[in-house]
């Protein structure tokens, strides 16, 4: 088993002594001499041998001290298996987990599953009913997550949770071109969910506003192309499924002026860079940051890591 990759997300100013779980009643102590630690993982497992290696995985972080582990998405391959059987399979494995446990549907796990035959929406609705029901993680030790409601409740794999005063985002954003240019239905489909992406961006906004948090941390599955080279050398004349996405990252990260960290899989090399630059200016937008996690047939864990009193990276 590879050793975990280690990475030190330090936020300015995380004064806090707790670690407050978003809607919940119980505070769990944040120490002041190290922070908290948390696992991030992505695009495994796409095959019976990464299953076993996943198994591994598993056991190493439940070894370590973490706070929550998030998975981005992408729990089978780009070719399936997208049955029930399989997801469940992952269900049961995921649940050995003891620390919270959050997971993002991925592309391969909905939209690319017209590969195998399948509905992509069909497919969603499953992964949504056995990974996204009720009003906590998973896990053996569960945490409370805010899903998003309203006229956008569909939306249940938009979460977020507080960790010393920085808030964590999840979001519905995918690889295969976001699911844009394939086919009509699957253009209104991206229309409407990349509204309600937008929407539960915006409140987190202004929760670290209000709040007067140090930070925000945006988890997804899709790489962005923020190089915009992918259309180009795949699919010359495409419309760009996250054009639209990274001038509202560009926009969010000139408004709000807060360390942002921005967490993907999809292309699975681990990476940490600033690719993000100011469309007006071409200049880079220091206070985001991009984090790539491992993905296959790499299985491997990132840690973050929040640290009181400390400076901005």
């Amino acid at each position: 088993m590879s050793p975990a990759i280690a990475l030190r997300f330090l936020l300015a100013a995380l004064v806090a002594t707790v670690l407050l779980l978003a809607g919940c009643a119980s505070l769990l102590p944040l120490p002041a001499d190290r922070g908290i630690a948390f696992g991030l993982m992505g695009d495994t497992p796409y095959n019976e041998s990464e299953v076993t290696q996943l198994d591994a995985l598993i056991d190493e972080l439940n070894r370590e001290d973490l706070a929550f582990v998030v998975h981005v998405g992408d729990i089978t391959s780009g070719r399936g298996p997208c049955t029930d059987a399989w997801f469940e399979a992952r269900r049961k494995q995921f649940d050995r987990i003891r620390h919270p446990f959050v997971l993002i549907p991925g592309d391969n796990d909905w939209t690319d599953c017209h590969r195998s035959s399948m509905d992509p929406m069909e497919r969603l609705a499953r992964f949504r009913q056995i990974f996204e029901a009720g009003e906590q993680s998973l896990g053996v030790q569960p945490m409370r997550v805010e899903r998003q409601s309203g006229t956008q409740a569909e939306y249940r794999e938009h979460m977020r949770w507080e960790a010393g005063k920085v808030i964590f985002i999840t979001l519905n954003v995918q690889g295969s071109n976001n699911n844009l240019g394939r086919t009509p239905a699957m253009d209104e489909e991206y229309r409407r969910r990349m509204a309600a992406v937008y929407a539960w961006m915006d409140e987190a906004e202004r929760i670290v506003e209000q709040k007067k948090f140090s930070g925000l941390v945006i988890l997804i599955q899709a790489n962005p192309d923020f190089e915009q080279t992918w259309l180009r050398r795949t699919r010359p004349g495409a419309p760009d499924g996250f054009a639209d996405f990274r001038a509202a990252l560009s926009t969010l990260a000139k408004r709000l002026d807060k360390p942002i960290l921005f967490v993907h899989g999809d292309t699975h090399r681990y990476r940490l860079d600033q690719p993000l630059q100011d469309p007006a200016t071409g200049e880079v937008l220091r206070n985001f940051t991009r984090l790539e996690v491992w993905g296959s047939p790499w299985v491997r864990w990132t840690r973050g890591s929040l640290h009181p009193g400390a400076p901005v990276p």
